[in-house]
């Protein structure tokens, strides 16, 4: 599921970067970088959130536990 959503994360010109990520065996995450709050609520009406909710009973053991979170520093490529 999260790398089939890699080509619409990528077609979001809100989404500044994405991240499916691997936690545990049994643990996965997604993190998301988006320049202001429109964007980022602009990805959560989206159909990657859209598909993940349509499935959430099939491939969550419990509810998303989604954070929103504010950069306070970074280090990217040149």
């Amino acid at each position: 599921m999260l790398e089939i959503a890699q080509p619409l994360a990528e077609a979001e010109p809100g989404t500044t970067a994405w991240f499916a990520i691997k936690i545990s065996e049994s643990t996965f995450g997604i993190v998301d970088f988006f320049p202001d709050a429109a964007a980022r609520q602009a990805h959560l009406d989206s159909p990657i959130a859209a598909a993940l909710m349509e499935r959430a009973g099939e491939l969550l053991a419990s509810p998303p536990d989604n954070k929103p979170i504010d950069v306070l520093a970074s280090k990217l490529p040149g």
